[in-house]
């Protein structure tokens, strides 16, 4: 087998963890664990974005030794509520998203829209839009589809599912949604309300 894409080693923040993961290229990790317990946390640790203690490596590179802001391209954190600093999406994309936009079943006019006039949901699709047009290695998702309809969650695992396959990526995929992950996941891991895996990563 070949070595696993994306590692992570003993991955503590605050009183969460340590966990440990290694997911395949092409490969999902179901990440699930009661409210509260510190999924979100986790990701954001495996972006570089918080201080954590523990390690995280991909392609056997570790995130200390790559630039962070190139770790964050390559290993994606999209938040369950997007950040937007510009008032239109179209602003925060510098190439072409028009294939990904119509897999989302979204109109490319919508990038012109204020960012304020757009559903919650479009907003949720925008943002994943976002993310793959920077042709990320690791997609750190956290509840990607909490606000939309059966549809469009269809879409969005869709998407996600093609783009693993296409760029050899691989995701870390949190959802409350047990069918959901039984669906897109090739690996779980559980954690319990004190943010403790209560589960090693297996298929």
């Amino acid at each position: 087998m070949s070595k696993p894409r994306f590692v992570v080693d003993a991955l503590a923040v605050g009183g969460i963890g340590p966990v440990d993961i290694a997911v395949q290229a092409g490969g999902c990790l179901g990440l699930s664990a009661p409210s509260g317990a510190g999924k979100t946390r986790l990701l954001r640790a495996m972006a570089d974005l918080d201080a954590h203690a523990g390690e995280c490596r991909l392609d056997g590179v570790r995130a200390a030794d790559m630039p962070a802001p190139e770790w964050r391209r390559q290993v994606a954190f999209l938040a369950a509520e997007s950040a937007w600093w510009a008032d239109t999406p179209r602003a925060h994309f510098d190439r072409d998203c028009v294939s990904l936009l119509a897999a989302l079943d979204l109109e490319p006019d919508l990038l012109d829209t204020p960012i304020g006039h757009l559903s919650s949901g479009q907003r949720q699709r925008m943002a994943l839009v976002r993310t793959l047009a920077h042709t990320p290695a690791v997609l750190l998702l956290d509840e990607p589809t909490a606000n939309l309809d059966g549809v469009n969650i269809e879409r969005v695992e869709r998407l996600i599912g093609d783009y693993r396959t296409t760029h050899d990526a691989c995701c870390i995929w949190v959802s409350h949604d047990e069918a959901q992950l039984a669906r897109v996941a090739s690996s779980r891991l559980v954690l319990d309300a004190r943010g403790q895996p209560v589960s090693t990563p297996c298929n």
